[in-house]
């Protein structure tokens, strides 16, 4: 596996990726929150962030991250590639080369948290409301010095 960047012509790739991903995860989110969320992915996130990728033989998208300054603001590994370390070298890569040490996270996505928490995160702080406004609790964390 290999990480390298993200182009937009990947994009529907990406979004593909995202969508099995939120699918697998994401289980307090409704048909219509997945719709809602799904369509600003290509017009309005993806281009807000830099994102890069893990590839199978550098051939098929198996995770993303996206980053902005020291944020992580996506991180999705696709169902069938979760599980063999892929999100743990796109956060370390993250980590490691573009001083990444932020990260907001669904406070009902508690396989995320577990995870953020294994890699060195600590929860500072919580949010009512997602970046959209929604009724999806944030957690706020930070990479422990």
């Amino acid at each position: 596996m290999q990480i390298l960047a993200i182009t937009p012509n990947e994009y529907p790739e990406l979004l593909s990726v995202w969508e099995s991903s939120v699918r697998a995860t994401h289980d307090f989110l409704s048909e219509d929150d997945i719709q809602f969320y799904k369509s600003k992915m290509l017009s309005d996130f993806f281009p807000a962030v830099s994102l890069q990728c893990a590839k199978d033989n550098q051939t098929k998208i198996c995770g993303f991250i996206g980053l902005s300054e020291d944020n992580i603001d996506m991180l999705f590994i696709a169902p069938e590639h979760r599980g063999l370390g892929i999100g743990s070298m796109l956060l370390n890569d993250a980590i490691t080369h573009h001083q990444a040490s932020k990260v907001d996270v669904n406070e009902q996505n508690t396989q995320a948290i577990r995870f953020y928490e294994r890699m060195g995160f600590k929860i500072i702080s919580r949010s009512e409301l997602d970046g959209m406004g929604k009724r999806f609790p944030i957690l706020h964390m930070q990479l422990s010095a």
